[in-house]
């Protein structure tokens, strides 16, 4: 069974680790629930424990406030917590030559935490595309 909260994502990886595998799977729960913002805000309300892992820690808070911020649900406090931001820039994908391109089109939620990647990052083949996708053009800023 899918993890139905970030929470529940901490607690599955305190026992094995893989929290980017558990946040893929709460990601298809989430996607799932689409058109219920109850349940959605309900998903991602309760602080997850940390991990003590920063790249997992700081990308479950970038989970959570880009959640809340694209279906327009209360950004939880929790995700503001000092331990949900790194001190040195992730990329993702770590591509030495995308890097200005990632910085540029990176949601807000994960700029912020010195994630760096795409325009929709949290896309998956339960995303509700009928929402839209976030894109930003290669030739960005436009020819002039």
């Amino acid at each position: 069974m899918r993890p139905a909260t970030l929470r529940e994502v901490a607690e599955r990886t305190r026992r094995d680790g893989d929290w980017d595998h558990h946040t893929r799977e709460f990601l298809d729960t989430f996607y799932g629930a689409d058109g219920d913002m109850a349940r959605q805000a309900a998903m991602i309300r309760d602080e997850p424990d940390l991990l003590s892992q920063e790249p997992a820690d700081a990308f479950i808070g970038g989970v959570g406030e880009h959640l809340a911020r694209r279906w327009g649900l209360p950004i939880p406090q929790w995700v503001r917590h000092e331990a949900r931001y790194l001190e040195r820039a992730l990329f993702i994908p770590n591509e030495r030559n995308l890097r200005g391109y990632l910085i540029c089109v990176s949601p807000v939620a994960f700029r912020a935490r010195l994630i760096f990647t795409g325009p929709d990052p949290l896309q998956r083949a339960r995303f509700p595309y009928h929402r839209g996708v976030i894109t930003m053009p290669m030739d960005y800023p436009p020819r002039r």
